[in-house]
């Protein structure tokens, strides 16, 4: 009877001793997960440093007068040269190249990009002009190739060398292999001017979002189903899928339950990629659909040789990818811890 009081602490002893095992593993794994999420955003912080650095380098090397080119564009054919050596001050160009820096710099951090060489405006307003429309056909291309690419991969998974995986293949082999201006000639051809289904003229309106947004995610389906394909017939040959099918979970249940939250995880990174191209702007098929976006004015400013504008969208476009990467790796973590490990 002596001995009982003793079983019981060294039961509650051992009890006590494996939750703290436990607590520390689990500290050790927020530790190192903290760590390594801080590590992503230090290289995503650095990207952007050097991102800055090289787009602002394209303004020194570029040839002309961005004076005289400022002051053409406000109307004055034949600028005089005090007007032209006004003009230099009012852009610091008769500063030393570091000083120009830091004030490009710190204009850009409030959003100034300076005036555009065509039309002599702040090119903050007519960038910010512009933006809601690429936003708008960013996410409706976007959701459009979610809804398409998720349930494309998912039947093609399932049925793995049948019919309906044939299909799903030759279709996703025809969307990546047709380049996007084709199928947006078509599409103009077929739906607009033999149908009448929409307009050729587009004036950004959300009634005319959904031609222009389905070309974009015809090619983006193409690659999002095939790969989700791939991750989830993987998936399916790991034992954790094999241990569900023994304890006789149906095969809809294994695939969605179980294959899916696991494969997801590289078409994350797929979307992700995705997303950030498509708010950079869609150069080509805003340019067909004359549609008013980022990627139809930086295809102008392109061939007016105009480098504020170019070196707004090119600044524009890599925060958005840099951003997006960053946050995708932090959703994958949150997905699937063991990614921190990997990282380091």
């Amino acid at each position: 009877m002596e001995r009982l009081p003793g079983l019981q602490l060294s039961t509650s002893y051992h009890l006590g001793d494996s939750s703290l095992k436990r607590i520390r593993f689990y500290q050790d794994m927020s530790l190192l997960s903290f760590k390594s999420i801080n590590g992503r955003l230090t290289q995503a912080i650095l990207a952007l440093l050097g991102a800055r650095i090289l787009i602002w380098v394209i303004m020194p090397l570029a040839p002309g007068n961005p004076a005289r080119r400022i002051l053409q564009a406000q109307g004055i054919v034949e600028p005089t040269d005090p007007e032209i050596v006004e003009m230099h001050k009012q852009l610091h160009l008769d500063k030393p190249l570091w000083n120009r820096y830091l004030i490009w710099v710190s204009n850009v951090m409030r959003g100034d990009f300076g005036l555009s060489w065509q039309t002599g405006e702040p090119v903050r307003q007519e960038f910010f002009k512009r933006l809601p429309a690429t936003l708008m056909l960013a996410c409706t291309s976007f959701l459009l190739a979610a809804l398409l690419a998720i349930p494309a991969g998912l039947l093609a998974a399932k049925w793995h060398k049948r019919w309906p995986d044939t299909i799903l293949r030759i279709l996703s082999l025809f969307g990546a292999a047709v380049p996007s201006f084709v199928i947006a000639l078509l599409f103009i051809h077929f739906m607009i001017i033999a149908l009448g289904w929409g307009e050729v003229i587009l004036d950004g309106n959300m009634n005319q979002v959904w031609i222009p947004a389905l070309v974009l995610a015809i090619d983006i389906v193409a690659t999002w189903s095939r790969l989700l394909r791939a991750s989830l017939l993987e998936t399916k040959g790991q034992p954790f899928i094999l241990s569900a099918a023994t304890r006789g979970a149906s095969e809809n249940r294994i695939l969605l339950r179980h294959a899916f939250p696991n494969a997801s995880i590289p078409l994350l990174h797929a979307m992700g990629m995705t997303l950030g191209s498509l708010l950079g702007g869609t150069v080509i098929v805003e340019t067909i659909f004359t549609w008013p976006g980022l990627g139809r004015y930086v295809i102008e400013a392109i061939t007016a040789r105009d480098l504020p504008i170019i070196q707004a969208y090119a600044f524009f476009s890599t925060i958005c990818f840099v951003a997006v990467s960053f946050l995708v790796d932090v959703a994958s973590w949150l997905i699937d811890p063991r990614i921190g490990h990997r990282w380091k």
